[in-house]
């Protein structure tokens, strides 16, 4: 198994990535070519997928960025950690909790749970 921090270390700097070429190399290095994301609003299949709903985040929250809350853990291929979406130096106002799964050390899917939402975000 791969370490989880570096895991979600990882998700998140990809998440936080402005660059598109970069966040694609991102892709390439932690991520399955089939790899998959869902959550309660938004749905990625594949690298391209899921960079665009990446690129579809930072449109809508151009002055967010994302961080980790806790410790990620984890057993086998399976990883879980939370993480906020928010300006920096101030509370997350959005939160949520993912897990991956991975194969070969990369993360071929990932399922999130949003666990704070404000109203009209």
């Amino acid at each position: 198994m791969t370490d989880p921090n570096t895991i979600a270390c990882r998700y998140v700097e990809l998440w936080n990535e402005r660059t598109a070429g970069r966040r694609r190399e991102l892709l390439s290095e932690s991520w399955t070519t089939d790899a998959r994301y869902v959550d309660p609003v938004m749905k990625g299949d594949g690298r391209d997928g899921i960079e665009a709903l990446i690129a579809g985040v930072q449109q809508r929250f151009p002055d967010f960025k994302f961080k980790l809350i806790g410790e990620p853990d984890g057993y086998g291929d399976h990883i879980r950690f939370s993480w906020g979406l928010g300006p920096d130096g101030a509370d997350s106002p959005i939160k949520g909790t993912d897990f991956a799964v991975l194969r070969d050390g990369r993360i071929s899917s990932v399922t999130g749970f949003l666990d704070q939402v404000p109203t009209g975000a």
